[in-house]
């Protein structure tokens, strides 16, 4: 996941993935602790995406937020 390909959904898309993401962080950590991971790299992997989610989120990205619209008047 790219934050430039991020950049251009909206912020409720943002959240959703966001949600989503937390939710497959949460089972690949059950996964690693019962022994049934297969990719441990996959949790730093998906640590990142969170982060970089979040990073987004907070920064006003996706369209349709009025964080840059509202300079231009």
């Amino acid at each position: 996941m790219k934050a430039k390909d991020l950049r251009t959904q909206t912020r409720n898309e943002l959240e959703q993935r966001l949600r989503e993401t937390q939710e497959e962080l949460f089972n690949l950590r059950f996964q690693h602790k019962t022994g049934q991971l297969s990719n441990p790299l996959r949790i730093r992997e998906i640590r990142k995406d969170v982060a970089r989610l979040k990073t987004l989120l907070d920064e006003g990205a996706g369209v349709g937020t009025s964080a840059t619209q509202g300079d231009e008047s």
